[in-house]
């Protein structure tokens, strides 16, 4: 093993702890190890084990490897082999283990990925290359392993909002790298068009989120004709081709164009947001494959707030950005 290591779980008694490095393929521990490690009997561990297999869950070609170990036997030196199993094992078998040690090896998960990944400790200017890919690394493992295990005994809420967590952030972080080097580009998108929106349906669309919202007098009542412009620029085209070709990308537009040109007396950022949530699920590519929303409510939120603070200029990269968060990449 290489020296860049990361200490990835140390019991709370101190008296276990794994160190791995990321750079190669990870750490090998037999079934032995894990028991100790998690405290359990080793045939616990072994049966977690053929059911991740059995499971498909992951690969034994990949996660599974003999190696030569020497024993004593009666003072004679015996070399034997025996199967040792890499960190993508090792993180499945701890997240389904049901016991105290699994229990704080979930909790130590969950707080690590947090204290990396929402507050920031990856966006730094501090943080060398060789980290953040190592980091990635250890993401991807995460999600791997609790992915595929939903409500086995012994999840918990936890286990839950770190599915969430690394799914959303994983991606976040190759966003904003991406953004941070310039590199930002529309791909990946859905070109095949469900639903055309006009002026007259999306103003029926605001006239039902105008009576939800009690029928408020000035909201979605129209200043100039700024609106009806909107919509006819998310199809604009340019020598016969459309400039946003994908439903990806007009829906950004839409999201631009309706927070930044203040089309309404009231509720132009609600109306929007509503607006791109409409025309997305319109187009059927509001949620993913999984049924997952394709953007949570927060980060709408947030980039809705973003488009208004915003500067005339930056609408390019405003517009990528939000194509990035939507698109058929970020699963």
């Amino acid at each position: 093993m290489g020296d860049n290591k990361i200490i990835i779980y140390n019991t709370p008694d101190g008296e276990t702890t794994v160190s791995v490095n990321l750079d190669g393929d990870t750490v090998w521990l037999s079934q032995q190890q894990m028991a100790v490690l998690f405290d359990k009997d080793r045939t616990v561990i072994n049966r977690h084990i053929n059911n991740i297999y059995k499971t498909k869950e992951l690969e034994k070609s990949s996660t599974c490897a003999f190696f030569a170990q020497v024993h004593d036997e009666g003072g004679r030196a015996v070399t034997r082999k025996i199967p040792l199993y890499n960190l993508d094992m090792i993180i499945s078998v701890g997240y389904r283990v049901n016991s105290k040690r699994g229990t704080q090896f979930r909790i130590w998960a969950n707080k690590v990925l947090k204290e990396y990944l929402i507050k920031g400790y990856i966006i730094s200017n501090n943080i060398t290359e060789q980290r953040y890919r190592e980091l990635k690394q250890l993401v991807a493992v995460m999600a791997r392993a609790v992915k595929h295990i939903g409500d086995t005994a012994g999840n918990d809420h936890q286990t839950d909002s770190l599915v969430s967590m690394v799914a959303d952030y994983a991606y976040a972080l190759d966003t904003l790298d991406r953004y941070d080097y310039q590199q930002l580009e529309v791909g990946e998108t859905t070109t095949e068009e469900r639903f055309h929106a006009t002026y007259d349906n999306a103003m029926e669309m605001i006239e039902s989120l105008r009576r939800k919202f009690g029928g408020e007098t000035l909201f979605g009542n129209e200043k100039d004709g700024s609106f009806r412009s909107s919509i006819g620029q998310i199809y604009q085209t340019f020598g016969g081709t459309e400039l946003y070709p994908s439903i990806e990308e007009k829906a950004a537009m839409l999201l631009y164009l309706v927070t930044k040109n203040h089309s309404f007396s009231d509720g132009n950022k609600r109306i929007a947001a509503t607006l791109f949530l409409w025309f997305l699920e319109r187009n059927g590519i509001l949620y993913r494959p999984d049924g997952g929303k394709r953007i949570a409510d927060n980060a709408l939120v947030a980039l809705t707030l973003m488009i208004a603070e915003s500067r005339t200029e930056e609408k390019d990269t405003i517009v990528k950005v939000i194509v990035n968060l939507i698109n058929k990449n970020n699963k």
